[in-house]
C-alpha cells in the first residue's frame, strides 16, 4: 500500500479538530486523504486569519446550506471538541432555518440531537430568545438596521402591496426571530448568513445584499474572502468564484479600483 505522506501542519489541524481519529478513507483512497488534507487542513488553513472555532461555525452553517449531513455530524463533534458550546451550535442551526428553510433542516435538527445525545449533552439547552409576540417586529426592523441602513425604510415603501406581508415576514420572523437571539452577536449572525447564501448558490442578489450588510456591521472585505477562502473546500470552486465576484462587486479591492480609475 502506498504511504501517505501528510504535513506536520495538516495532521496538526486535523487532529485539532478530530482528535485521535482513526481515518477508514486512509485505507481506502490514501492518495486522496493526502492530496485532500494536505491542501485543506494546511495550505487553506494557512490563508486564514479565523480564529479556529469561527472558522467550524462558518463551515457548520456552509453544510446545512449544502445539504451534507454527514459531513454536518462529523463538524458537530469538531465543533465540540474545539469548545463551541451547545447553545452556539444550535443557534448556528436556528439562524439557517429562514434562509435554507425548515425543509432541509428538518434532519439536521435531529441529527443535531443525536450527537448531543451521544456526548451526554442535556436536552432541551437553555433558550436564548429576546422578543415576544408583540415587540419581535419592532426588534426585527431594528436589527435589520443595524445591518442595512436607512434601505430597510425604501425597500418597505418600494414593495408592492400585494407583496408587503413578505416584508413584515422578513421583519418580524426572519430577524425578529432569529437575529435577535442571545448566543450568538449580531455580527457574527450576518457572517453566518453569507457563509449559507455562498453555499446555497443561486442566491447572488442576497449575497451581494449581505456583502453590504456584513461590511456596515465590521466584517471587511478581507475577512469576507477569508471565510469563502476556508469554505472552498466544502463548496467547490464554482460557488467559491461566484462569491468572489459578489464581493469585487460590492467592495472592489483597491488594484481593482485603481485599475478602473486609470482606464477613465
Amino acid at each position: 500500500m502506498k504511504k501517505i505522506h501528510l504535513t506536520e501542519n495538516a495532521i496538526k489541524n486535523h487532529e485539532e479538530l478530530f482528535p485521535n481519529h482513526e481515518s477508514k478513507l486512509q485505507q481506502t483512497d490514501p492518495e486522496f486523504i493526502a492530496l485532500f488534507d494536505n491542501w485543506a487542513f494546511d495550505e487553506v488553513i494557512r490563508q486564514s486569519q479565523l480564529d479556529t472555532k469561527t472558522r467550524v461555525m462558518m463551515i457548520l452553517a456552509s453544510t446545512i446550506a449544502s445539504q451534507a449531513l454527514g459531513e454536518y455530524k462529523v463538524m458537530v463533534g469538531a465543533a465540540l471538541n474545539v469548545g463551541l458550546t451547545p447553545v452556539v451550535i444550535k443557534e448556528i442551526l436556528y439562524q439557517s432555518v429562514p434562509y435554507v428553510g425548515v425543509a432541509k433542516v428538518f434532519d439536521f435538527l435531529h441529527a443535531t440531537n443525536a450527537v448531543f445525545q451521544e456526548r451526554g449533552i442535556e436536552l432541551p439547552v437553555e433558550g436564548q430568545s429576546t422578543t415576544t409576540a408583540e415587540t419581535r417586529f419592532e426588534k426585527g426592523v431594528a436589527a435589520q438596521k443595524a445591518i442595512f441602513g436607512e434601505a430597510i425604510d425604501k425597500m418597505r415603501q418600494q414593495s408592492p402591496k400585494d407583496q408587503l406581508h413578505i416584508q413584515d415576514f422578513l421583519a418580524a420572523n426572519c430577524f425578529g426571530d432569529y437575529y435577535t437571539r442571545n448566543g450568538i452577536d449580531l455580527k457574527t449572525r450576518e457572517l453566518l448568513t453569507f457563509a449559507m447564501l455562498i453555499s446555497l448558490g443561486g442566491c447572488e442578489p442576497q449575497v451581494k445584499g449581505h456583502v453590504t450588510g456584513n461590511l456596515k456591521i465590521g466584517n471587511h472585505r478581507t475577512c469576507l474572502i477569508d471565510v469563502v477562502t476556508q469554505l472552498l473546500p466544502y463548496i467547490g470552486y464554482p460557488r467559491t468564484l461566484n462569491a468572489l465576484r459578489m464581493i469585487d462587486e460590492v467592495v472592489p479591492s483597491k488594484n481593482m479600483a485603481s485599475a478602473a480609475t486609470t482606464a477613465h
